[in-house]
């Protein structure tokens, strides 16, 4: 792949919509293979390994109000997933930013899922030597979703635990955002059979560890609890942290039982999709008074504050 030559927004090309088919496509705006294209038209071969295999890594920004939300940590954690997968971007940071950049940009989207990838590729020889792979680097701007639609927001999230075991840390290191979701959507299914609307997994030892694509807070007598074990370490997790550490909450991570998360005083989820969303019902057990907590609120209006804070966000240069 050839690197990119970066170009002003004036420069790069149109992008077509016209043939998008909005019902199968979301708006937005993908790079792929040296350019932009409409989602319609990005299209990933079906020898990549990261189809194939899940042999991807990938991480997941957001951007507010025009503005990306602590885009270098995500940046941090995306390569560090690519070292530690022995993979090869073809951009380095500056010109990854930059593609990042030009798709919100291109795409016209104030508030965006903004999403990075990393595949092993394919090898010219259809060799199974990992080594062969060429790999690929995609990403792509879409509208913002979030985990929690407003009704849920509002009245907290029902969830249910699952008996489903998140794959082993010694197996799949969690700390590299990955594509192996099949114990997740697994989980999902369970929570849906149980009148559930998300789920939370299992860890091996049968603690609390996450769900599909966040992680889990208690807060108990003003003391805030997240898992340690088996977790992908989320931005919105470490901007949990963060924030605790700066209004002095109490918070530590460690193990957590299904007894002490029905237990708690408060929980909630985090997640760059959605960011801090509040639960009130745990399978047949309201938490606290089955109402969203006023820690819960406090921090998810920093939350939101913060992504006006210079130190916490990036403006997106439009055309």
């Amino acid at each position: 792949m050839t690197p990119l030559v970066t170009q002003s927004l004036s420069e790069l090309p149109a992008i077509d919509e016209h043939h998008v088919d909005r019902r199968r496509y979301p708006h937005g705006v993908a790079f792929m293979d040296g350019q932009y294209l409409s989602m319609s038209e990005a299209k990933i071969s079906v020898l990549d390994w990261g189809f194939l295999h899940s042999d991807a890594t990938y991480d997941t920004v957001h951007v507010w109000n025009g503005k990306f939300f602590r885009l270098n940590l995500h940046l941090d954690r995306f390569w560090r997933g690519v070292e530690r997968l022995r993979m090869k971007l073809p951009y380095d940071r500056e010109q990854v930013t930059s593609i990042l950049n030009n798709c919100v940009a291109l795409s016209g989207h104030k508030s965006a899922y903004v999403e990075m990838i990393c595949t092993r590729g394919s090898s010219p020889t259809f060799s199974r030597d990992p080594r062969e792979a060429e790999n690929r680097f995609i990403a792509f701007a879409v509208p913002f979703g979030s985990v929690a639609n407003k009704e849920q927001l509002k009245r907290g999230l029902h969830v249910a635990i699952s008996e489903t075991v998140r794959i082993p840390p010694k197996s799949v290191d969690p700390a590299i955002k990955n594509y192996h979701w099949l114990d997740l959507v697994k989980g999902l299914y369970d929570a849906y059979d149980k009148g559930g609307e998300t789920a939370l997994i299992l860890d091996i030892n049968g603690h609390i560890a996450e769900g599909p694509g966040f992680n889990v807070f208690l807060v108990k007598d003003g003391d805030l609890k997240t898992p340690a074990f088996g977790v992908l370490p989320g931005i919105t997790r470490q901007s949990v942290l963060d924030l605790c550490a700066e209004i002095g909450l109490s918070v530590v991570t460690d193990h957590i039982t299904r007894a002490e998360i029905k237990g708690a005083d408060e929980a909630f989820i985090t997640s760059t999709a959605g960011g801090i969303m509040p639960v009130t019902r745990i399978d047949d057990a309201a938490i606290g008074k089955g109402q969203v907590g006023s820690v819960t609120r406090r921090l998810t209006d920093l939350y939101w504050q913060k992504h006006e804070d210079p130190a916490w966000s990036t403006p997106v240069v439009y055309a």
